[in-house]
């Protein structure tokens, strides 16, 4: 499995396990990372909220 294929994952699950609060999620995670200073782990919230957009504008499409 690619890291891309293990990020759109990581969204799609959060999306199913939080629905709605699938952002809210991500941005507490985002916030955590950034609070203790640690860049990689922004850089990875920030790249699954991303894939999280995407797949939340296409369920607004259908």
């Amino acid at each position: 499995m690619t890291r891309d294929q293990e990020l759109w994952g990581m969204a799609s699950m959060l999306l199913r396990q939080h629905g709605k609060l699938a952002p809210v999620k991500v941005a507490e995670r985002i916030g955590e990372f950034a609070v203790s200073g640690e860049k990689d782990g922004v850089a990875l919230w920030r790249e699954v909220a991303h894939r999280l957009d995407a797949l939340i504008a296409q369920r607004h499409r259908a």
